[in-house]
């Protein structure tokens, strides 16, 4: 049986010190001959790590042969220091741009958003699309964003984003199929055509995947407490118990016909590497 035409993306996030850029340059050049469609680097909201975020895409644009995306958040920065940082990805040869409002700090008033800034993330897309064909992707949601009106409002705003110009949506982590299947469904009655890529987060850390899933709004199976619990000290029989757990998510979704991939790696190589091959992906002998 032929397989199909798996494609993968991954995710990291800047190092907080010049020493972790080696490290982070070593898993972009270990994913490296996996081929796939883009690496991204994380930004923080209100470019709390524009400098560092900077940094480490020059870095491996200059010792790696990934094309890499940058993200932007648009809350408290002006329009023009949004668009500085746009010029500035352009400049490398950033070719993907990860257009997010970006969460602001408890408290701001107006919501975060700078006086001659952008609003939202429609309104950022809509910004980069005026100056720039650079390939857009933006956040969807297949649990709605904790801080939405209601799913309907959530999946408005994301057409709104899409419309704007953006190419693809990747979502939030998630690990329920039905409920990302079901959200396709969704989008597509509300006439969204362009890709949402899901989002997959191999478990490096449950207690850490814990409070990223509470702040997200996103569901831990139960029996993903049973297979992981009290393993964080053992890490070689975690690894392979999480690696066994995204492969199988991703693998049911290939069976429904998903293809793409978004994989979030926590600067960590080796559990994206395993879901990778047990999807049928191997390294360029190139």
């Amino acid at each position: 049986m032929t397989r199909p035409n798996v494609r993968v993306s991954f995710e990291c996030f800047p190092p907080n010190t010049e020493r972790g850029i080696a490290p982070l340059r070593s898993t972009v050049s270990a994913l490296e001959p996996l081929k796939p469609e883009f690496v991204s680097v994380t930004y923080g909201a209100g470019g709390t790590t524009q400098d560092r975020t900077l940094d480490t895409l020059n870095d491996l644009k200059e010792n790696t042969g990934v094309p890499l995306g940058g993200h932007l958040t648009c809350v408290g920065r002006s329009k023009a220091e949004v668009h500085a940082v746009v010029d500035q990805y352009e400049d490398m040869g950033v070719s993907h741009i990860v257009a997010l409002r970006g969460d602001p700090p408890e408290g701001t008033p107006n919501g975060g958003r700078h006086p001659e800034g952008y609003a939202d993330a429609a309104e950022l897309v809509a910004g980069i699309r005026e100056t720039s064909n650079v390939a857009i992707s933006v956040a969807a949601y297949p649990e709605p964003h904790p801080k939405a009106v209601s799913a309907k409002a959530d999946l408005d705003n994301l057409k709104r984003k899409l419309d704007a110009g953006a190419d693809q949506a990747l979502t939030q982590f998630f690990f329920d199929n039905d409920v990302f299947m079901r959200f396709l469904d969704q989008a597509e009655a509300a006439g969204i055509t362009q890709p949402i890529i899901p989002g997959i987060m191999p478990i490096n850390n449950f207690g850490g995947i814990q409070r990223f899933a509470e702040r997200a709004g996103t569901t831990i199976p139960a029996h993903y407490h049973d297979l992981l619990e009290g393993l964080d000290e053992t890490p070689t029989i975690r690894q392979l118990v999480a690696a066994t757990i995204a492969a199988e998510q991703c693998q049911d979704l290939l069976n429904r016909g998903v293809t793409s991939f978004h994989l979030y790696t926590m600067n960590k190589p080796e559990l994206s590497t395993a879901v990778c091959r047990m999807l049928g992906l191997r390294p360029d002998p190139q």
